[in-house]
This record gives structure tokens, sequence and C-alpha cells, in this order.
């Protein structure tokens, strides 16, 4: 068994499954970049871009992700909040921190250890990223789905996730995918409460955490103490081939057809693959924003749209 690659994850790499939700544990919990100082640093050089979202505690986990920041506007600014998060009633996101040079030595500290392990199972890793998010207590985040596999480091406070499988379609169907990958739109992924009874359920502490495959559902609340979390994120050829045949199935549900479920015709969905990498590179559908940058070209980094 090889169960200790990475000097910050403990996993068992001979079970890894990429498409299977898993728990592992870490020791991000102490990094020197992952203190309250110099997470204010890196939010005051995030002024001025599109690298930080924030929104208040009053949010749901209904909200639309995308409109949260308008709808529920915190009161103090993202660098503010941060600063004294557990009073904030805020919860703040830093993205993309790839792109802050300091940041980035920690993505790839993080994520080259354990990127042979992980192409063993899935290959072709690239366009890699980091995300931190800052909370105050009693705070959700609303529930979506994401354009890339996920590890999530819990690194301070407690926080409950509640984590769908990929392939739940009554969670979150095939069409709120196609949408959601042609034009980053979750409007067909509504929230309804009975989900809950279907989610696998994880309480996170400081050093412990979970891997969330691609578009996998999930949902998050803070517990009575403010919570600090890493995620680092990537994308694999097979995420690239889930995400082009979804694009394909909604451009085909725009003429009027209705495709195969996605995964139940290999046939349908190698032609729908081709199909979509030919559009892409011609920058049709699925070549340009909104579509997520990493259809169009595979760079090492995640760009920070």
């Amino acid at each position: 068994m090889n169960a200790s690659v990475s000097p910050f994850i403990d996993l068992d790499w001979d079970a890894f499954d990429p498409w299977r939700i898993q728990p592992f544990k870490h020791r991000l919990v102490d990094h020197p970049l992952l203190q309250t100082e110099q997470l204010v640093e890196l939010g005051k050089r995030c002024r001025g871009t599109t690298r930080w979202y924030s929104f208040n505690s009053d949010i749901t986990a209904g909200t639309d992700f995308d409109d949260a920041s308008d709808l529920f506007p915190t009161k103090l600014s993202h660098v503010d909040s941060l600063k004294d998060i557990s009073n904030a009633k805020a919860w703040v996101l830093l993205r993309h921190i790839q792109a802050d040079p300091l940041y980035r030595e920690l993505v790839d500290a993080v994520i080259n250890p354990m990127q042979s392990q992980i192409q063993r199972k899935d290959p072709g890793l690239y366009y890699r990223a980091g995300w931190i998010f800052s909370a105050s207590p009693n705070t959700a985040t609303p529930f979506h789905i994401d354009r890339s596999h996920v590890f999530l480091f819990q690194v301070r406070g407690t926080k409950t996730v509640y984590v769908w499988d990929a392939e739940d379609t009554e969670v979150c169907s095939d069409r709120a995918r196609d949408g959601f990958h042609m034009r980053h739109d979750l409007s067909r992924a509504p929230w309804h409460e009975e989900f809950r009874q279907r989610a696998h359920v994880f309480t996170l502490s400081p050093g412990t955490g979970v891997y969330m495959p691609l578009t996998s559902p999930h949902m998050v609340e803070t517990s009575q103490e403010a919570s600090t979390t890493i995620s680092f994120t990537y994308n694999t050829d097979a995420t690239r081939r889930n995400a082009r045949v979804h694009v394909m199935r909604e451009m085909l549900h725009r003429i009027g057809m209705k495709p195969p479920a996605y995964g139940k015709n290999q046939a349908f969905d190698f032609a729908a693959f081709a199909a979509a990498s030919a559009i892409a590179v011609c920058h049709g559908p699925g070549g340009h924003p909104p579509t997520c940058p990493s259809l169009v070209k595979k760079s090492e980094y995640a760009v920070a749209d």
C-alpha cells in the first residue's frame, strides 16, 4: 500500500478512485501561509482584481452562488473581514491563489508530490489552482458544483460538508451539468432540503479533508466557530472529455435533439467529445467564455476567469 506520498496528505493511493468521494488526513494546519496575518496580506494583494469573492452570513444553502455577493453583501471589506472573521458575519474566498507567486509555491508543494499517484488512475493532470475559504460561525456555502476535481483541506475550525456522488442525477441532472459546462450556469441545479438525506456527510476538523470529483454537488455549513479551508483543484484528460461531452449535449438540446444520458452510450460520448473538441478549436460554443478556459487550452495553471 502506497499510503503516504505527499508530505502534506495521507491517502491510500492504491485505493484512490478519481470518481469516488473519499476522506483524507493532512498536515497543512500550521503552514505559515495559512495563518491569519498572511491571509490578510494575500487579501490586500487581491484588491482591484477578480481574485476574491464574499457574502454575508445571511446566505442560505439555496442561494444562487453566482448572485450571492450581490444579494448578501458584507458590511466590511474582504480584507477587514479576514482580519476578524470570527465576528465579521462573512464568507470570504481568495480565488486562484496560484496567480500570487508566494502561494503558487504552496499549490505546487501540495500537488507536485502527489501528481504521479493521481496520474496512475487519472492521466493528464493540468490546470492546477488553489482557493482559500474563510467563514464566520454559522455560515453556509450554497449548494453548487465545480469544474475541477477538488481536494478540500480543513485548516481551522469545524464545518459540515454535504457532498453527493458525481453520477447522482437525482440531485444534479445531466441537463444541469450540460448548462454548467457550457456557460457556468447553475440555474438547473436548485437546492432542496430533502437532498441532505442522500448526501455523504463529513464533519471536518483541522487536519482532515475530503476529495470530491468533478461536478460532485456539495454544500457546506460552518459550526459555532470560524473556519479556514483551502482547496487544491485540477483537471485531467477525463474531466476534459466529460465537460466537452456535456457541452455537445447542450448544443444538441438547443436544436431540438435529445441525446442519451451521459455515460450510457459510449459511441455517442466518443462522437460528442470529438465534435465538441473540433468546435472548441474553432472558438465556437465551448471554445470561449463563459465555458471554462480549461476546455480550450491545457495550461499548467488555471486562469483567473
